[in-house]
């Protein structure tokens, strides 16, 4: 299993910042020159397999969840110093392709299943969880027969609005793929874009200054033992 490698950047101590022009503020820099004082460095876990989903919360920089592909999904308060596994007692399945929290009410976390870079040793998902108490408790919120799931984004001022971008099944075509939306916390789901049953998608992103506005990326594969067809 290879180990999760995760990164956050992590101010220099203050002997070690470089001096700020007196004249600019931080706004001013470049963004090169506001990030040289940060550096790398792998805060873990090392379990769960590799990672395609991170996420942090907006108001609280030293929370982050992550998704391995085997592991289900982990948690930190602290800024990586201390993981725990939140989703061990409700998964059915290990592979998470996706998370989010919804901006307006981080309380409200969206989790993915099953990881859209199907590599030969891939492994499905059963659709779309919910925690409503920050990850204390979860509740599959249905499209199980998505099986693989790219990307999950939740509508800025409302955290019952939410998009999945469903790839559907690596092995063979599914009508279960394309962009589904929800305008009821998960309740009920819609297809709101497909291309054909051998087409999933592989991205979505919302823009961030107007959330009618999104972009979805489409990839045509199917998963073989022996090869990828793409």
């Amino acid at each position: 299993m290879i180990g999760i490698l995760l990164a956050t950047l992590l101010a220099l101590p203050a002997s070690e910042t470089p001096a700020k022009t007196p004249s600019a503020t931080p706004a001013d820099r470049p963004l090169s020159a506001r990030m040289e004082g940060l550096a790398f460095r792998s805060v873990g876990p090392y379990r769960g397999g590799r990672v395609v989903a991170v996420t942090g919360v907006v108001g609280k920089p030293l929370t982050y969840y992550f998704g391995g592909t085997g592991g289900g999904v982990f948690r930190t308060t602290d800024g990586g110093q201390a993981w725990e596994p939140v989703t061990d007692k409700f998964f059915k399945t290990g592979s998470v392709g996706a998370i989010a929290v919804a901006e307006s009410d981080p309380n409200v976390i969206w989790v993915g299943m099953g990881e859209a870079c199907i590599r030969g040793n891939t492994s499905h998902g059963d659709g779309v969880w919910k925690s409503t108490d920050a990850g204390r408790t979860w509740k599959n919120m249905g499209l199980q027969a998505t099986q693989q799931i790219s990307a999950v984004v939740v509508h800025p001022k409302n955290p019952d609005v939410a998009w999945v971008a469903a790839l559907g099944h690596a092995w063979g075509p599914n009508a279960e793929r394309g962009i589904f939306k929800t305008t009821d916390g998960g309740a009920t789901w819609r297809k709101v874009l497909f291309v054909d049953d051998r087409t999933g998608a592989s991205d979505l992103s919302i823009d961030p200054s107007n959330p009618r506005i999104l972009y979805a990326g489409f990839w045509q594969v199917i998963r073989k033992p022996w090869t990828l067809e793409s």
